[in-house]
């Protein structure tokens, strides 16, 4: 029987200048915003992902559209023209 193995992620635990610049250019633009997105798409650890969605709701970039004590839903915050 062979075990397929993962290698384990090696994703960010802080933030650098670079990570941080593309979080707050392009995270606007994502439909659908969860901590599972930010880890896949700025290769950072979930509690610096749910650290950074609270700060940009807290900011009115983002807004929550789902939440719930194991997940929560964002989407871009649309402002009215």
């Amino acid at each position: 029987m062979h075990l397929i193995v993962k290698d384990k992620a090696q994703h960010a635990v802080v933030f650098e200048k670079s990570t941080l610049e593309k979080l707050n250019k392009d995270v606007q633009s994502y439909r659908l915003i969860t901590v599972a997105t930010l880890v896949d798409r700025l290769k950072i650890n979930g509690s610096l992902a749910r650290k950074a969605l609270n700060d940009l709701e807290a900011q009115g970039q983002i807004k929550k559209v789902v939440g719930h004590s194991k997940m929560n839903i964002y989407t871009r915050s649309v402002s009215a023209e």
